[in-house]
């Protein structure tokens, strides 16, 4: 049997304030949630809501930044401004931003792995 490719291991996603102790359990309280998040917009791709979807992004894009997580913040504007320029059915809307979907679920997951005491599964569907 040939030998398997070595899997990379995953990188925590490190808040800019990390360092910062006034913001450390804002910071954390954020990442602790993103699990939560997570399931949210895997439901929503399943029920086929571009509506749920829209509204998650929105709601991370908007909350990102301001526990310093700015690239999540700026994918999940992507994911928004994908579904908000679509005039097309739900499953080819959502198909139109699957891959920017799944780069914002892989950001949320790797700024998950701050959360003290994390070990959340990584995400499928």
């Amino acid at each position: 049997m040939p030998d398997m490719p070595a899997r990379k291991p995953v990188l925590p996603l490190i808040s800019e304030f990390a360092g910062d102790p006034e913001m450390a359990e804002l910071v954390e309280s954020f990442a602790s949630d993103l699990p939560s998040r997570i399931d949210a917009i895997i439901a929503a791709i399943k029920s086929q809501s571009v509506t749920d979807l829209k509204r998650l992004a929105h709601q991370l894009k908007g909350s990102a930044g301001g526990y310093g997580f700015q690239t999540l913040g700026a994918s999940a504007c992507k994911v928004e401004q994908g579904l908000a320029k679509s005039t097309a059915p739900a499953n080819e809307a959502i198909a139109a931003v699957d891959k920017d979907v799944r780069a914002l679920v892989d950001l949320c997951y790797r700024a998950s792995l701050t959360a003290p005491g994390a070990a959340p599964n990584r995400p499928t569907w």
